[in-house]
């Protein structure tokens, strides 16, 4: 028995908002300076009001609309955020109430911008086992509340949107290998370190970054953990048709497919027209690769994320 995925959707709210929309805000940089360090061209900002689970909701009615099956055939949603709607309930008990789906597990998965790996990891575990046969993993974020627009260095990187897949129980390959891994010992080198304790705010609620030491991490994790999925699998990188890493920036994204050995004609990319969205960032880009006729059926796609905590994990399938 395979865990297959039958659906994708995603879903980025209002227009794009440019590097120079940001320069005209009153941020300080350069559309140059973006574009050079991060390829980002631009980026989805929720408006006020809008949270994870709203957008979760559209790219969800996407991904079922996709698969076929209604929100009520569902027995799983898995909901990877790092900015949830509320401390509880979790986001995807909001999402279940709002896709009218009654009696499902739900739960939320916090693994920053390995969350959608991880969240698909678990899913591929219940298929397996028999319990479940039908699950909505969800990737979806608000990041633009937790920035602090005085911090040029992070403000611009990232942006908000959310992506979904429907996956199913199915005697066809699926989800052939899954690896993940944690290490808290670098927690301080990606975080939000604040907290909510009787109604205020302890610590520094923005997320902060040391740049180069994520970038250092990231690129040495992703194809450490990539090559050790697909030596589970019995593959190698020459067998991989796509790879969709994190979408993070462009030069981690380039870096990593270099280690691979994978040209990036080889390699989905759109963290140019999104930023950063975290958890949301691989199945927004799995969407876009799908609807435009990249990805097709019978392939074999990678998928690598790495996020705070240390987190990071990889999956490989059969499309």
């Amino acid at each position: 028995m395979f865990a297959c995925i039958t659906g994708v959707g995603s879903y980025l709210p209002g227009q794009p908002v440019s590097n120079y929309s940001l320069i005209r805000r009153g941020i300080d940089t350069t559309d140059e300076w973006i574009v050079s360090r991060t390829g980002i061209k631009s980026r989805h900002l929720a408006e006020i009001g809008c949270t994870s689970s709203d957008l979760a909701l559209e790219a969800s009615h996407r991904a079922l609309l996709s698969a076929g099956i209604h929100s009520g055939e569902l027995d799983l949603i898995i909901l990877a955020t790092s900015t949830p709607d509320f401390i509880f309930p979790s986001t995807a008990c909001l999402l279940q109430a709002k896709l009218g789906n009654h009696g499902a597990m739900a739960f939320d998965v916090q693994a920053v911008c390995s969350g959608f790996v991880y969240a698909l990891s678990i899913a591929e575990k219940f298929i397996r086992s028999g319990s479940h046969k039908k699950v909505l993993v969800v990737g979806a974020e608000v990041f633009s509340r937790t920035l602090d627009w005085e911090d040029r260095a992070t403000c611009v990187l990232f942006g908000d949107g959310a992506g979904a897949v429907v996956l199913e129980a199915s005697e066809n390959p699926g989800i052939i290998a899954t690896a993940s891994h944690a290490d808290g010992s670098y927690h301080k080198i990606l975080s939000a370190p604040g907290n909510v304790s009787n109604g205020k705010i302890i610590g520094d609620p923005f997320l902060r970054m040391d740049g180069p030491a994520v970038f250092k991490f990231a690129v040495n994790a992703l194809a450490d953990v990539a090559i050790e999925c697909l030596e589970m699998a019995g593959l190698s990188s020459i067998d991989v048709d796509w790879l969709i890493p994190h979408q993070a920036n462009t030069r981690i994204i380039e870096s990593t497919a270099k280690k691979l050995g994978l040209p990036m004609e080889n390699v989905i990319v759109t963290v140019d027209r999104h930023g950063n969205t975290s958890s949301a960032s691989i199945p927004l880009a799995l969407d876009v690769a799908v609807r435009d006729g990249r990805i097709q059926r019978g392939q074999k796609v990678m998928f690598v994320g790495v996020g705070g905590g240390f987190t990071w994990g990889a999956v490989l399938l059969e499309f």
